[in-house]
């Protein structure tokens, strides 16, 4: 039996309070989809059961699954390469530059999916700045879901998953192949810290971050939320740091302090001073 009118508007309140993602009532239909395996994992009939169960115990394990069930987690390595270009060909070479007398740069991959974003990066460090080797070069990988940190931690990537914008030479440079699969090389994965994060809760964040990447996450948003997170982002960022966004978003109409810029093909944001 479909769901009705105030069950989706339960789970979709839900789903928004938890996260922050907002689910249109044209995407409703997301909700049987994904939410069914997770009512039979729970043992439960059907999904209708399952709002029941999360309206019965609003701390429920559940809430949790439901929420990250509804989390786009589409990504890839190297996936739209003109902010990869940038970050390779302009602004890494513009830091080593100024940040000679500290010899570290913090580079943030926020909501980071399964880590191909932050292991993308982790590889134009290797190859290209590889040879610093008293340098600290710090990757933070984080996400809302407990299974996609976990994923990143592991680093191991189907030969699917790897052929999605890895040429071959760079893959077994930084890949070992473990039967049908590759895990990356203990050099990259030192790399990289996989962490939890709730971007639309107060986070505990204490490193000053030089670049931060923050792509295709806040389309899901309402505005309110957007200012919140992109506020809190630049409290973490250095004043000289670099935010790139998804090629469709941009911080029009929203009072946050960052302000435009063009860099090589592509378009970043410059923290501004309050």
């Amino acid at each position: 039996m479909p769901l009705a009118a105030p069950e989706i508007d339960f789970l979709r309140e839900t789903i928004a309070r938890r996260s922050g993602n907002v689910i249109s009532e044209s995407q409703s239909y997301l909700l049987e989809a994904r939410l069914s395996p997770i009512a039979r994992t729970a043992g439960l009939p059907d999904i209708r059961a399952l709002v029941d169960e999360l309206r019965k115990n609003p701390s429920h394990v559940l809430h949790d699954k439901v929420t990250e069930a509804m989390t786009i987690n589409e990504t890839s390595f190297f996936r739209d390469m003109a902010p990869f270009e940038a970050l390779r060909d302009h602004i890494l070479p513009e830091l080593v530059k100024s940040r000679e007398p500290q010899r570290q740069i913090s580079i943030w991959s926020a909501a980071s999916s399964s880590g191909q974003e932050a292991y993308s990066i982790g590889i134009i460090l290797r190859t290209n700045y590889g040879h610093l080797k008293d340098w600290d070069f710090r990757i933070l990988g984080t996400d809302f879901s407990d299974e996609m940190v976990t994923r990143t931690r592991d680093g191991l990537y189907t030969q699917f998953e790897v052929n999605r914008g890895l040429p071959a030479p760079m893959l077994v440079r930084n890949f070992d192949k473990v039967g049908m699969n590759w895990r990356v090389k203990p050099e990259l994965a030192s790399m990289v810290e996989a962490r939890k994060m709730n971007l639309t809760e107060n986070w505990l964040n204490t490193a000053k971050h030089d670049v931060v990447f923050l792509r295709n996450v806040l389309i899901y948003f309402d505005v309110k939320v957007k200012e919140q997170i992109l506020r809190r982002v630049h409290q973490s960022m250095r004043p000289d740091g670099y935010l790139f966004l998804g090629g469709g978003e941009a911080l029009v109409k929203l009072d946050v302090p960052f302000e435009r810029s063009t860099i090589g093909k592509t378009v970043c944001f410059r923290p501004v001073a309050k």
